[in-house]
């Protein structure tokens, strides 16, 4: 489905009425909604509206959106609602509107419903949008983009955090949907700004059905009633009454299921020996990655031919490839050019002419990569590399990939494995220990230790500062192999940690 320029300008995915009555059934079966006033920022044909209309038969409504069109729609589609004169429907653009005044006219029991705009703010900026809020540095960040308001964010997010500030001084219920992703981000900072204030509730939807948009989305409510737990509930669907899981903090990070997280939270800890990498960054696959179609000679993503010398060429996995455990074979090879970061590359032009002629010739494509970590480093430089790429044995995990899928990888044709910069890994000189360290790691403990800490829906939800929170160690105390553990731990001297 194409979006058009003004659906993608706004973020305009309509509500159906089948799911606008099923939020509003949801806030009155599981959470006995009975507000005063609702307040729908962003109304479009107004669905929420005469949802609300129906099951809120004494509350005032007030529909406010940008297009002139929906309004219209939006105002005849209530005229033959029950109690449709309770509503008033306007046109308004969201950042141009003094909501503290008209909040201000509201007493207490307020519900702010609706579907915010799913577009982020750089989608906007590659429109010309003028549909943005004014520049800020609402989500605390730091440097350039602290003083521009030039990250990305969704704007549904910066939409939030307002109705959240609506409510600062007021009881009242916020009901949106939006990205699963977007709700965590509103519901951590509104536990940093205000504590156990407000209490949330996520719902899944399948946006695909109802939306046609391929994202992991949700009701996300926000609520100044009092739980008992603060902890934000997240449930299957809309029907469900009782909760999957619960995400909150702990220890200093968000996990997304506390249960699971406080059952094996005695893993928790950082090893010294046993430290996760990722693998090799080039910023130029068409150079840098080639296949094999003869002795000696090798095609780049170009198309064009090469004869190269072997030295450094290595096994090339990628994320595809470990996520779908593809290990004993390989595709392509990769050229790596430095044995650690930094290292003068000149020497190739002595020990592998064929190779340094190569990147001279292609030396146009290596110069204009974009990332800045390339500026002031010797020629053909790459990053993600060290002693620790060269060892034969690796567990490796991709950071891509929805699941918790390690494996074990083993030199190929002689050589060791390389991975790309999405995958994470784990290396070792034998394979006695990388069998002994794969099997703590694929133990139930671990992977619900690890599980209940990664949010899925994440574009990478497999980081390294995720992996680094378990403890090997801890794992093997649990499942009785400390003794061993600590014999692989005095084999080698521990590196110093960077």
């Amino acid at each position: 489905m194409v979006k058009s320029i003004e659906k993608w300008q706004f973020g305009d995915f309509q509500t159906p009425d089948e799911l606008a009555r099923e939020v509003v059934e949801t806030l009155i079966a599981n959470h006995e909604i009975s507000p005063n006033f609702i307040v729908e920022p962003s109304c479009g044909k107004g669905s929420f509206i005469r949802a609300s209309l129906d099951r809120f038969p004494h509350a005032k409504v007030i529909g406010l959106d940008i297009n002139e069109l929906y309004v219209k729609e939006a105002s005849l589609s209530i005229s033959d609602c029950p109690n449709s004169e309770n509503a008033t429907i306007s046109r308004s653009d969201f950042f141009d509107t003094d909501w503290q005044a008209l909040i201000s006219n509201l007493f207490d029991n307020i519900l702010i419903i609706g579907n915010p705009p799913w577009v982020t703010s750089s989608e906007l900026s590659i429109l010309n949008s003028q549909n943005l809020p004014s520049k800020s540095n609402f989500q605390n960040r730091r440097g350039i983009e602290a003083i521009t308001g030039s990250g990305n964010f969704d704007i549904s997010e910066w939409m939030l955090l307002q109705y959240v500030e609506w409510l600062s001084n007021r009881e009242g219920t916020i009901a949106v949907l939006c990205k699963y992703s977007v709700a965590r981000k509103v519901i951590l900072q509104v536990k940093q700004k205000s504590g156990n204030r407000f209490s949330s509730y996520i719902y899944s939807i399948d946006a695909k059905a109802y939306f046609g948009a391929s994202v992991e989305a949700c009701l996300c409510i926000i609520t100044t009633q009092a739980d008992s737990n603060t902890d934000c509930k997240v449930y299957a669907d809309l029907k469900s009454e009782q909760p999957l899981y619960l995400i909150g903090e702990r220890d200093g990070s968000i996990v997304r299921n506390t249960v699971k997280y406080e059952q094996w939270m005695h893993l928790a800890g950082r090893d010294l020996k046993y430290l996760w990498r990722s693998g090799v960054k080039h910023d130029c696959s068409k150079v840098m990655e080639l296949v094999r179609i003869g002795d000696n000679l090798f095609q780049n993503g170009l198309g064009e031919r090469a004869s190269l010398e072997e030295d450094y060429l290595y096994p090339l996995l990628k994320s595809s490839d470990i996520g779908n455990s593809r290990t004993i074979d390989y595709r392509k090879l990769v050229l790596i050019t430095q044995k650690s970061v930094g290292e003068d590359t000149s020497i190739i032009k002595n020990t592998a002419p064929k190779t340094w002629q190569y990147l001279l010739d292609r030396q146009e494509y290596l110069i204009n990569r974009k990332s800045s970590i390339y500026k002031n480093k010797p020629l053909y430089s790459i990053f993600g590399i060290g002693s620790y790429s060269f060892k034969n044995w690796k567990i490796a995990i991709s950071g891509l990939y929805k699941k918790l899928n390690f494996c074990l990888v083993k030199p190929l044709d002689g050589k060791s494995v390389m991975f790309d910069d999405t995958v994470n890994f784990l290396s070792f000189e034998t394979e006695e220990e990388a069998k002994f360290i794969f099997g703590l790691l694929t133990a139930t403990p671990a992977l619900e230790f690890l599980d209940s800490t990664i949010f899925w829906d994440e574009k990478r939800p497999v980081t390294i500062d995720i992996l680094r929170r378990l403890s090997l160690e801890a794992v093997a105390k649990e499942l009785g192999n400390l003794e061993d553990y600590m014999q692989w731990m005095d084999s080698i001297d521990r590196p110093m940690l960077r």
